[in-house]
């Protein structure tokens, strides 16, 4: 898939799901990052790592439900972007993209000091930053190849690196010495919170299983799952790490080391022991690297599909399958900053600092994102799994404030460093995303719901035609401004025969609201009126868009119709005979044959859907400024006698009217006096731009049905034409159906 609509592929199971954010963090936390935390905290650096996990599990649990309801390539950034718009999108985008090519940087700078520190005969800090490149050059290739391989290298790597760590623990707890554990916090509690802030970059891994989500087969069971379990296992495993690490040797000869958990193994491990932690710490850092590469392309694809970078980034390799150049950016700029990692001392700190300070801001907003999808329901996010009643909001409101409190501890440089990537994505907003990017997010249906909205729901699916359909659903919905606030709800129905669980369903649900997004909110704007758009699924288009109108409560449904009728089983097609019957709402069934909706023309009769049609052509003539005009056609009583006839049509219209809650001023009335009513019909409809006619049946008191007056005009009008019908509840024989009230 080599376009720009290209669809990541579902190939990332359970197992490589809890690979991708287990490795991340144990790569992290475990044989890094100990030195400075034990700098920090002392021995209570283990409790710093037990509060940043439970910081990361707030979030692990926000992010589950989002994800679930949303399984797309982006993770934080699309669902922060989906929620608050483009300005916190930007803010989020930017912080995870710089954020994890800071923790890949930091991974494989970590990982040339573990090969180079150990070795005697080895040293240098240009030899530590060569075999980070080196190590960079290799995991940029496997991602471009593809996810699956790169979650089966995954695997690998994790599975024997589990085993090293899970013997350093089992033994070292043997030779931990309690007088090395005394002072326990020796830095107070504003040291350990802290030191939270500094090794919450052992964390990220979860957030990696929510940015590939796109990716993951059957993301309602695997996503939460994952991310869940590898925060809580990994938390247990950290502070346990800690213990021993800080236990068999004093935390403050480990403050110094750029190896520390090599310096402790050689105590009670030997030379092999050094050995098999050096390989376990290449390992880790080479997967901890591979998954933050891995996500961060994610990010950087999926800004771009959203308008938030260059659409140059989103596109899927034609062979592989995987989005190649945002890989190849994101390894670009990962470079650089492992190149400037030749200041060891004082880059590697930062770089997990920074990062760090990153995610905090992104999974704040978070939280604050799922509290607007709780509050908003948009009709696209159907989560599999929620946050239990009795915990929510507690989880979001904590999250934020833990975070908070987290930031807070940290040090001024990290925090202005990390300032200064929130005013990256805020000048980036103000530079290139605002004049870009379509989704405006949710926030206002979240804080301003549109409970007592007029709603038109509009289907579309070609391109030619929406624009003109939703142009006239918003006149239509604008029209009843004064009574309530109009809505417009634009839905595409993306028909799948079979789902299976590999098919990205979700983004390519995201690609099509995309696609309306750009042809409506323009529209919208010019008419006044709140748009949504809602993308669904399902094996049958009539059934998944009655659905549609059942869920919005909808007012109308506006549908376009290409005009054609068809007997063989159907009246006016597969997709829309079962909507006009059963819809409870009104129904509008538009034929467009010009751009210009100009002066409508509506048949104004006894029939019971002609009010209906009445009230559509004065909204329709809202488009142009236009006023419409009320038709009726009247035989003469005696030959050479109109007067009288002319009176009765009149009154036909004026009752008409009065039905439709029209005003005098509001319409024109044309009485057409003929003995031919048909054709006096046709010939006088066709001086107008648009028509609307009432659906209506055969009678003993009028013959304008479909069967004849309707159905001619349908076929042979040049001009736009619009079949109207009522509610349901207005339809006097509702145990009809549709075929015996159109037939003839």
């Amino acid at each position: 898939m080599s376009d720009r609509s290209g669809q990541l592929e579902r190939n990332i199971g359970f197992l490589e799901a809890m690979t991708l954010g287990g490795g991340t963090m144990i790569g992290a936390g475990i044989f890094i990052l100990p030195g400075i935390a034990a700098e920090g905290a002392g021995p209570a650096s283990s409790i710093s790592f037990v509060i940043a996990g439970f910081v990361a599990l707030l979030a692990a649990l926000s992010l589950s439900e989002l994800a679930t309801g949303m399984p797309v390539a982006g993770g934080s950034y699309h669902f922060v972007n989906r929620a608050l718009g483009g300005f916190f999108g930007s803010i989020v985008g930017w912080g995870m993209w710089t954020g994890l090519m800071f923790a890949s940087a930091f991974y494989m700078i970590g990982f040339g000091q573990y090969l180079v520190e150990p070795i005697p005969f080895l040293d240098g800090r240009a030899l530590i930053i060569l075999l980070g490149l080196i190590g960079l050059v290799l995991i940029v290739g496997v991602n471009y190849y593809g996810t699956e391989e790169s979650s089966q290298l995954q695997n690998v790597m994790i599975g024997a690196e589990t085993v090293i760590v899970l013997a350093y623990v089992a033994l070292g707890l043997f030779f931990i010495d309690p007088a090395n554990l005394d002072p326990f916090a020796p830095t107070g509690p504003s040291g350990i919170i802290a030191t939270t802030g500094v090794v919450f970059v052992s964390f990220l891994g979860f957030e990696i299983i929510a940015t590939v989500s796109g990716e993951v087969k059957n993301p309602s069971r695997n996503i939460p799952l994952a991310m869940i379990l590898s925060v809580v296992l990994v938390t247990i495993l950290y502070a346990f790490v800690m213990i021993v690490t800080t236990g068999v040797v004093q935390y403050e000869t480990l403050g110094d080391s750029l190896v520390p958990v090599s310096d402790v193994a050689i105590v009670f491990m030997g030379s092999i022991g050094v050995v098999a932690i050096v390989a376990a710490a290449a390992i880790a850092a080479i997967s901890s690297s591979n998954s933050s590469i891995l996500a961060a392309a994610r990010v950087n694809y999926a800004m771009g599909r959203d308008e938030l970078m260059s659409d140059w980034l989103n596109v899927t390799h034609d062979r592989f399958g995987t989005p190649h150049r945002a890989i190849v950016a994101t390894g670009v700029v990962t470079a650089l900053l492992i190149a400037a990692g030749l200041n060891i001392e004082t880059i590697v700190a930062l770089l997990a600092e920074v990062a760090s300070f990153s995610f905090l801001v992104s999974y704040s907003l978070v939280h604050v994102a799922l509290v607007v999808f709780r509050r908003a329901n948009p009709e696209d996010y159907d989560p599999s799994f929620k946050i239990p009643d009795m915990l929510y909001p507690a989880v979001p409101i904590l999250g934020v404030l833990l975070s908070v409190v987290v930031i807070s501890q940290m040090a001024g440089v990290i925090i202005l460093l990390g300032m200064g990537i929130v005013g990256l994505g805020v000048g980036w907003y103000f530079v290139y995303v605002r004049d870009h990017a379509i989704d405006r997010g949710l926030i206002d249906d979240a804080i301003f719901p549109t409970a007592d909205a007029y709603r038109v729901v509009v289907p579309v699916a070609n391109p030619e035609t929406q624009r003109d359909l939703l142009r006239l659903a918003a006149a239509t919905a604008r029209a009843h401004a004064d009574e309530r606030t109009p809505e417009l709800v634009a839905v595409n129905v993306l028909q799948i025969a079979e789902p299976s669980p590999e098919q990205n369903i979700a983004a390519e649900r995201l690609e099509h609201q995309h696609d309306l997004l750009e042809a409506a909110r323009e529209i919208a704007t010019e008419m006044d009126v709140h748009l949504r758009t809602v993308a669904m699924v399902g094996q049958r288009v009539d059934e998944t868009i009655l659905e549609a109108i059942i869920e919005e409560n909808a007012d109308q449904v506006l549908l376009g119709w290409e005009g054609t009728l068809t007997r063989q089983g159907h009246v006016f097609g597969p997709n829309l005979d079962s909507v006009v019957e059963k819809a409870p709402c009104e129904v509008t069934l538009v034929t467009l044959h010009d751009e210009t909706i100009g002066t409508p023309v509506a048949l104004a009769g006894p029939g019971p859907h002609s009010p209906v049609a009445a009230r559509r052509a004065v909204e329709f003539a809202t488009v142009d400024g236009t006023v419409p005009t009320l038709l009726n056609v009247q035989q003469p009583v005696r030959d050479g006698e109109s007067a009288a006839a002319v009176e009765r049509g009149e009154a036909v219209i004026e009752d008409v009217a009065r039905e439709a809650g029209l005003d005098p001023e509001e319409y024109e009335s044309e009485v057409v006096v003929d003995d031919d009513i048909e054709t006096a019909i046709l010939d006088t409809v066709n001086h107008y731009n648009t028509i609307c006619v009432g659906l209506s049946e055969r009678s003993e008191a009028s013959r304008i049905m479909f069967g004849t007056i309707a159905e001619r005009i349908s076929q042979e009008a040049t001009s736009n034409v619009g079949i109207v019908r009522g509610p349901l509840e207005n339809e006097p024989s509702n145990n009809r159906s549709l075929k015996e009230n159109l037939a003839e």
